[in-house]
């Protein structure tokens, strides 16, 4: 079977190929859709030049909103959900994502950091759940569709509590090499301590939020 890679993505333009180059040459994914979150930089540009799908809003509505946007375009039922900002992806580690649903059968997939950065390792060592990339289905997201607009970053959070309730069944796989760019490096120590603040709002609000 194949899927469907969504890509939400806010000011990316300088990191976004690092992450379409590898989703191009895996062969799993069918379709590969970039989200632009209402950038004010090329997000969308680069990303059409490489030819993938881009859905472009008009302004900054959230990461679950923006992955919501994505789910509406994709054709298969299977979806790829990645970060736009990840560093050290490869091919083979897209295949394994995918292989891990279809051939062990669970219902989500999540991909945990390791060896990339300490922190970013850490954090998923302790928060795996928090992870951004993962694998799952059409129906499973549409569980949570209509609270999306109210989750931003808290979407992850929303997913596992969901997971728990209802007993998914998961599994993860190990990006050995994978990390992220860290959003005060991205923008600013200032700017991205804010954004930081907001992800970690967005985050406690999603555990006291009720889903499903």
């Amino acid at each position: 079977m194949r899927i469907s890679a969504i890509v939400p993505a806010y000011n990316e333009a300088e990191r976004i190929e690092a992450v379409l180059r590898p989703l191009q040459r895996a062969s799993c994914v069918d379709q590969i859709i970039v989200v632009d979150d209402g950038s004010s930089d090329a997000t969308a540009q680069i990303a059409g030049d490489l030819g993938v799908e881009v859905v472009v809003l008009a302004a900054n509505r959230g990461k679950a909103a923006a992955l919501d946007h994505g789910v509406r375009r994709a054709r298969n039922e299977v979806l790829l959900f990645m970060d736009a900002d990840l560093v050290g992806l490869q091919p083979e580690q897209v295949e394994q994502l995918a292989s891990t649903y279809f051939k062990e059968q669970v219902d989500m997939v999540v991909g945990v950091f390791r060896n990339g950065r300490l922190n970013t390792d850490l954090s998923q060592t302790l928060a795996p759940y928090l992870s951004g990339q993962r694998v799952l289905s059409r129906a499973l997201w549409q569980r949570i569709q209509r609270k999306v607009q109210d989750m931003d970053f808290g979407v992850e959070i929303a997913l596992k509590k969901l997971s728990i309730k209802e007993g998914w069944r998961e599994a993860k796989v190990e990006l050995n090499g994978v990390t992220h760019v860290m959003k005060e490096k991205k923008r600013g120590l200032g700017k991205g301590l804010r954004d930081r603040l907001k992800m970690y709002k967005d985050i406690v609000r999603s555990v006291f939020t009720k889903v499903g």
